[in-house]
């Protein structure tokens, strides 16, 4: 378990808390030790610096490689600003955070960068192949970056329009590695199974708490649970993240005899998991703790429930993690009491910087905090909770419409804009209903005939990643409207769990 140091330092510094000849990083090809692993970041990051000036954004497109690893500490050192985009993303998503995040350079593979049109890059832009980066050579030492400088723009989905950038500092992604080490208990001798793309905060965490704890990661690109528990025996794994569309089919997988009580450690984030599955993964990982967790890309983390405490409160997503103030507000800035709802507010160093060039959202998310919490900004997540008698907090709900598909974040007005880029459809609203294997499905109520189905759905599962398919279309002659005229989303939501 690493030392709650809340001090931070340059995100490059991580590597120096492990062992130099331990292992760091292991994957199919063998282990980079931690002294091979700086050495890495450090011919990489000399690599990044002939080719952008500090302060740069350089994005990464690419699976969980090993070039994908050590991307976010590379550029770190080299004084840039990394942009990793989600591997599931296709063109026009792709197109998009290239442009806003004003990238001057993409680091990808020749197949991803081949279905990407010329007017998809921004004239500023070059790209360079995976293959072209190096691992050994001559390379930057360990950089003397201010903590509070921009380190990353991790982009997330709105409840409206396209995917914004959370930007990130140093001071952010190093304090988040320190108090998830701390508050798993991660020791030298842990395997972190890391299957969550690294575009994502939590899943980008899976490298950086395990490096600060000195521990081993293993990055692994599934496509079936059986691959997750082939790797937990290859490797050996002592601990696993998840997002609950995960846990329902490690559920289901067939697990060798003593290999599901060879796990020390379960995390969920990324959508609540019910008391129903919270017994079945005590039941089928007998010696695992399991950790509850809740989080917001603009703080990164929020709480985390005590694995002695998830059979006596299957539904809580627990108290505030090392570094974090947390707490319900009520609408007029008060402490909302115990067992009346109230607002998650998140004060404290793990808070982000805002939104990339995005003034107006970033007001309206990250607001002072109140004084009785905190001092500085802070996040008001838009979602309700409720605290216990124990200071435990339950979640409630969002107040916004965004919908949370196998963990991921997804705005109904990106799933819209793509339904009526055709012209299969006249209106088109996604909503978001219970689904026990995604958490949650898309439903796409339509106005339209509903014979141009067939060709909606082919031309939308060659435009958009599978986690913004919608499951189910429901088709109107015309979408209901409220007294102003607007689309009575409300009504439609009731609608689509009918």
């Amino acid at each position: 378990m690493t030392d709650l140091d809340p001090i931070a330092r340059p995100l490059d510094h991580l590597p120096a808390r492990g062992a130099s000849d331990a292992p760091a990083l292991t994957d199919r090809a063998g282990s980079l030790s931690f002294r091979e692993l700086d050495h890495a970041i450090g011919a990489l990051a000399a690599w990044l610096a002939a080719r952008a000036g500090s302060g740069d954004r350089v994005a990464s497109w690419l699976p969980k490689t090993r070039v994908a690893c050590i991307l976010p500490l590379a550029a770190a050192r080299a004084g840039l600003v990394h942009v990793p985009v989600n591997p599931a993303l296709r063109r026009a998503q792709v197109a998009h955070v290239l442009a806003d995040s004003g990238a001057t350079l993409l680091i990808s593979q020749p197949a991803r960068l081949a279905t990407l049109a010329p007017e998809d890059l921004p004239p500023v832009m070059g790209t360079a192949v995976e293959a072209d980066c190096p691992m050994d050579g001559p390379g930057l030492t360990a950089s003397m970056a201010d903590p509070a400088a921009l380190a990353a723009i991790l982009y997330t989905s709105g409840s409206t329009g396209r995917p914004k950038g959370v930007m990130l500092s140093h001071a952010n992604l190093w304090l988040g590695a320190i108090s998830v080490a701390h508050y798993l208990r991660l020791t030298p001798a842990d395997r972190v199974l890391a299957v969550l793309p690294l575009s994502f905060d939590y899943g980008q965490n899976q490298l950086l708490s395990t490096w600060a704890a000195g521990a081993s990661v293993v990055p692994l690109d599934y496509l079936a649970a059986r691959d997750v528990v082939k790797a937990v025996v290859r490797f050996d794994a002592t601990t696993l993240a998840g997002v609950p569309p995960l846990w329902v089919q490690l559920l289901e997988a067939d697990w060798p005899a003593g290999t599901a009580a060879s796990l020390r450690r379960l995390t969920n984030s990324g959508g609540a998991l019910t008391p129903r599955m919270v017994r079945a993964l005590r039941d089928r990982f007998p010696r695992a703790d399991l950790y509850p967790m809740y989080g917001l890309t603009e703080a990164f983390r929020s709480t985390y429930l005590d694995p002695a405490l998830v059979d006596a409160h299957p539904d809580s997503i627990g108290r505030a993690i090392p570094f974090a103030a947390v707490a319900p507000v009520r609408a007029d800035g008060r402490r909302a009491a115990p067992g009346e709802p109230g607002e998650l507010v998140h004060a404290g160093p793990l808070v982000a910087q805002g939104y990339w060039q995005d003034a107006e959202r970033t007001a309206h998310r990250f607001r002072p905090a109140p004084p009785w919490l905190g001092e500085g900004m802070a996040v008001w997540s838009g979602d309700t909770v409720v605290e216990d008698a124990m200071g435990l907090l339950r979640f409630v709900g969002r107040d916004d419409e965004m919908i949370k598909v196998a963990g991921n974040r997804v705005s109904p007005q990106e799933v819209e804009e793509a339904i009526l880029s055709g012209g299969e459809a006249l209106e088109a609203v996604a909503v978001g209903v219970r689904d026990d294997r995604l958490g949650q499905a898309i439903v796409a109520m339509v106005a339209g005939d509903a014979a141009r189905e067939a060709g909606l759905r082919t031309r939308l599962r060659a435009e958009l990643p599978s986690f913004l398919q919608p499951q189910q279309y429901r088709w109107f002659a015309e979408l209901p409207r409220n007294a102003n005229g607007k689309l009575d989303r409300a009504a439609l939501r009731r609608l689509a769990t009918e």
